[in-house]
């Protein structure tokens, strides 16, 4: 299937997924892999579309997240 961007979709079901860790209450994101990309979107909006990261740049993203760059 092509996009309206003009690239290559897959027709196979996206696996969306939330970390464990977050609560019941749908108040946090969920990413899945998009064939050479992450997508992550807002679990409250699932039909809002979502943010497209190349998968280098989110496993450096969450490499860093782990490393408590990010901790105040």
């Amino acid at each position: 299937m092509i996009s309206e961007e003009g690239t290559m979709r897959s027709t196979e079901p996206i696996n969306w997924r939330k970390s464990s860790r977050s609560p019941n209450n749908n108040n946090c994101v969920e990413v899945a892999r998009l064939g050479n990309e992450a997508g992550v979107r807002d679990s409250k909006d699932p039909d809002g579309g979502h943010l497209a990261v190349p998968v280098p740049s989110w496993h450096r993203f969450i490499g860093a997240v782990k490393g408590g760059t990010f901790d105040r």
